[in-house]
């Protein structure tokens, strides 16, 4: 058990308290997780992090998540990143799943409870994990 590799999540949020509520949940759970505070700050981490998983907020001041998402995919040492988008508005969940072209791998909305947040974590990972 010991010699597991410990998962990097990087949280793009503009919300700080957002950040500490998903760092605690799954931090709990052994995962190291790393905050941004926007989408230029984040786009910059995921490059230089290169995580196991990001956490993306799509409603950000800065620079949407949609625009982070697109740069990390038009990007051959982030692209193969899995994405889960956090948002709270249900019309963008009605997006993502529209949106074809974008090869999300998951979604949560906002509020969601701490198991859900590890099922979808948990899920995206085993599935990186196994292609």
């Amino acid at each position: 058990m010991e010699n597991i590799t410990v998962k990097r999540i990087l949280c793009i949020e503009d919300e700080p308290e957002m950040i500490d509520l998903i760092r605690l949940i799954l931090g709990r759970r052994g995962f190291e997780v790393h905050g941004a505070t926007g989408g230029v700050e984040g786009t910059r981490l995921v490059r230089e992090m290169l995580p196991d998983l990001v956490l993306l907020d799509l409603m950000m001041p800065d620079m949407d998540g949609w625009e982070v998402y697109q740069q990390m995919k038009a990007d051959t040492a982030t692209r193969n990143i899995p994405v889960i988008i956090v948002t709270a508005k249900a019309q963008n969940i009605d997006k993502v799943l529209g949106l074809h072209i974008a090869k999300v791998d998951d979604y949560i909305a906002k509020p969601f409870g701490p198991q859900e947040l590890m099922d979808s974590v948990e899920k995206v990972l085993s599935q990186k994990s196994s292609s």
